[in-house]
C-alpha cells in the first residue's frame, strides 16, 4: 500500500504519543525517507559500492588526454608536467627526500600520498611529480621546508591554527615553564586545572568538564554519556558530517564494520525531524556545524576530484533556522543534541558555534586549538548527562578514564589559549571577523573573474573551499600550481584552505597574488583546454565506462584509447 508524501507530511506532524504508538513499518518508512538520496547518506550501500569499485590507472598513452582533448593539448601537459616534475626534483629536493625515507616506516604518509589525486592518476603523480611532507620552521603566517622554501600557510595544521604559529609557540613555552616542576605526574591535578574548567564552563555555557587527549576520544565520551543518561542506544549524524574516525560515527567507506546503532540522515530537512520524532531508541543527536559549508557532503578532497561538480556554500539564516528546529525537537523528545566543535571550535566566535548560531547544545565537545599547541579534547555537558554512576545503583557504572587526560602540560596550555580569548589582542581578532573574511574571498574571485580563470572560492568565515567553473577533469593539477607559486596545502588539497585569523590584509593580497599566477599557469599549461561540449555528466559517465571496463578484463587492465568515445 502506497503512502503519499502529503499523508506522511500530516502524518508526522500529529502529536508525539500517536507517532510512538505507530508502527514499526512506518517508522521504518520515515527513516528511510530522511536518508540523503546519495551513497553518502547509505552507508551500507556505500561500503558495498566501495568494495566493487575497481582500481585502475592511465598508461602513458592516456594520461594527458583522458578528457578527449586534441594532440596538442595532450603534447603541451605532458611537457609542463615532466618540466613541473623536473623543477619540484631540484626546488625541494632534501623534502622529498626525507619524505621517501620516511614512507618506509609510516603508514600514514602512505595512504596520503596515495590519496592525493584521484586514483587512475596516482601512480605516475607518486612517482614523476613528487612533494614533500617535511617542514623545518614556522614563523607569523608562513612555514619552511628542509631546502629553504617558504610558503603562506593554507593548511591551518589542520584547524589547529586559529591564531598564529608564533601565538602557539608562546602558549607552549609558557606552559611548559608552568608545568615543569610538576612534570608528567599524572592521575593527580595540576592547580590549574580549576581554572581551565571554570572558564570551560562559562564559555561552553555548560555544568561540567571532562577532559581527554583528542577530539575523537572526547565525541566518544559524549555519545558513551549520552546512552547511559538516556537510556537508548542510537546516535543520529548527518549525512557528510566527520566525527571522527571511530565506527559508530564514521559509517561507510574507512571503516571497516558496518553501522549497527547509527543512523545517518538528510541535514537540514524536514524529513529528518520527522523520523526523529517517531522514534524512540535515539540517545543523541551529532551535529558538527562545519557542514554548514557543505550541508550533506564530505569534505571536499582532491582524492575525489573527478569532475568540477564540486559545490559548497554557507548561509548562515538557513543554518541558524535548522539549528533552532532541531534542538527544539530534541528537547522535546529528551534527545541529547551534541555540538562537534573539534574542528570549527574557537574559529567562528570566542563562544563558538553556540555563541555564532545563538543555539546551545545539551553537550559540547573541543579540541585542536583548544590545547594552545598542545593535543587535546574536551567535553562540556550538563550535569544530568554528565553523570557516570548511580548512587542507587553502585555497580551501575559508565567508566572513561584515560592516563593522560588533564596531562599537566597540556592542562596549562589551555590555560594559556583560554586567558588570551579574553586579551584586547586576540578579541580585536574577532571583530568584523566574517566581514574581513568575506570581503577577502569576494576580492579572490573579482581577481580570478577579471583574468576568465575558471576558478573561485566560497567560505565559511575563515574556512575556504576552491570550486571550478567549467567541466574538466585535471581541476586536481592545480594543487601543484599552488605550491610551486608558495602556497602550502593539506594533503586534500584545494578542497579546504584554512586562515589562521592572524593574516592580515598584506597578507591575503601576497596570497591572492600566488593564486592568480597559478592558475594562470595552470590554464597556459593546457590543462583547462578541454573539448568544446564537454559537461561534467560526460566526464562521469566516461569514469564509470572506464571502471566497467577495467572491471571486465582483469586487475591488469587499463582504460582504452579514447576514453570520451559517444560520451559529449
Amino acid at each position: 500500500m502506497s503512502v503519499s508524501a502529503t499523508a506522511l507530511a500530516a502524518f508526522a506532524l500529529m502529536a508525539p504519543a500517536v507517532l510512538w504508538g505507530a508502527p514499526a513499518g512506518y517508522r521504518r518508512l520515515l527513516l528511510s525517507r530522511a536518508k540523503h538520496r546519495s551513497l553518502a547518506g547509505h552507508s551500507r550501500m556505500a561500503s558495498r559500492v566501495a568494495r566493487l569499485l575497481p582500481g585502475y590507472r592511465f598508461e602513458e598513452a592516456d594520461y594527458f588526454r583522458a578528457d578527449g582533448c586534441d594532440a596538442a593539448t595532450e603534447e603541451r601537459r605532458r611537457m609542463a608536467f615532466d618540466a613541473m616534475g623536473a623543477r619540484f626534483a631540484e626546488r625541494y629536493a632534501r623534502s622529498i627526500e626525507f619524505t621517501a625515507r620516511a614512507r618506509q616506516s609510516l603508514s600514514d604518509l602512505q595512504f596520503i600520498s596515495a590519496y592525493r589525486v584521484p586514483f587512475p592518476f596516482s601512480d605516475k603523480v607518486q612517482r614523476n611529480l613528487r612533494m614533500g611532507s617535511f617542514l623545518r620552521a614556522s614563523c607569523n603566517v608562513l612555514v619552511e621546508d628542509l631546502d629553504g622554501n617558504r610558503f603562506y600557510d593554507l593548511t591551518g595544521s589542520y584547524g589547529v591554527n586559529l591564531l598564529g604559529y608564533d601565538f602557539y609557540k608562546r602558549t607552549m613555552a609558557d606552559a611548559a615553564q608552568q608545568a615543569c616542576e610538576l612534570g608528567p605526574v599524572l592521575g593527580m591535578y595540576h592547580p590549574s586545572v580549576i581554572e581551565v574548567a571554570e572558564r570551560l564552563r562559562v564559555i561552553a555555557m555548560q555544568d561540567e568538564v571532562s577532559f581527554h587527549m583528542s577530539g575523537t576520544e572526547a565525541v566518544m565520551q559524549a555519545v558513551r554519556l549520552a546512552r547511559y543518561n538516556t537510556g537508548r542506544t542510537h546516535l543520529v549524524r548527518f549525512c557528510g558530517a566527520y566525527h571522527g574516525w571511530w565506527e559508530d560515527v564514521q559509517p561507510g567507506p574507512g571503516n571497516p564494520m558496518p553501522p549497527r546503532e547509527t543512523y545517518t540522515l538528510e541535514d537540514m530537512s524536514e524529513r529528518s525531524l520527522q523520523a526523529l520524532r517517531a522514534r524512540r531508541d535515539v540517545a543523541c543527536v551529532l551535529v558538527n556545524p562545519l557542514q554548514a559549508l557543505h550541508p550533506n557532503r564530505p569534505a571536499p578532497a582532491d582524492s575525489s576530484l573527478v569532475d568540477s561538480s564540486r559545490s559548497a556554500g554557507f548561509d548562515r539564516k538557513a543554518y541558524t533556522g535548522w539549528l533552532v528546529k532541531l534542538r527544539k525537537l530534541c528537547t522535546e523528545k529528551n534527545i541529547v543534541l551534541i555540538f562537534d566543535e573539534v574542528f570549527l571550535g574557537f574559529r567562528l566566535a570566542p563562544g563558538g558555534a553556540q555563541e555564532y548560531f545563538g543555539v546551545r547544545a545539551d553537550m559540547v565537545t573541543y579540541g585542536k586549538t583548544l590545547g594552545g599547541g598542545y593535543p587535546c579534547g574536551v567535553l562540556c555537558g550538563q550535569a544530568r548527562f554528565m553523570r557516570r554512576f548511580r548512587k542507587e545503583h553502585p555497580a551501575d557504572i559508565c567508566f572513561a578514564r584515560g592516563t593522560f587526560n588533564a596531562h599537566p602540560y597540556v592542562i596549562n596550555g589551555m590555560l594559556q589559549f583560554l586567558r588570551a580569548l579574553d586579551s584586547p589582542e586576540v578579541r580585536s581578532l574577532y571583530a568584523g571577523l566574517d566581514q574581513r573574511f568575506d570581503q577577502a574571498a569576494a576580492r579572490l574571485n573579482a581577481l580570478l573573474h577579471s583574468e576568465q580563470l575558471p576558478v573561485g572560492v566560497v567560505n565559511m568565515s575563515s574556512v575556504w573551499t576552491i570550486l571550478f567553473r567549467t567541466p574538466a577533469r585535471y581541476n586536481w593539477m592545480l594543487q601543484f600550481y599552488l605550491r610551486e607559486a608558495g602556497l602550502a596545502l593539506s594533503w586534500v588539497g584545494s578542497g579546504r584552505l584554512i586562515f589562521s585569523l592572524n593574516y592580515t590584509a598584506e597578507h591575503l593580497e601576497a596570497v591572492f597574488e600566488r593564486f592568480v599566477e597559478a592558475c594562470r599557469n595552470m590554464r597556459a599549461d593546457g590543462w583547462w583546454n578541454a573539448p568544446e561540449g564537454l559537461s561534467n555528466t560526460a566526464i562521469r559517465r566516461s569514469v564509470l565506462k572506464e571502471m566497467f571496463r577495467r572491471s571486465s578484463r582483469g586487475s591488469n587492465a587499463n582504460p582504452s584509447n579514447g576514453s570520451f568515445s559517444g560520451t559529449r
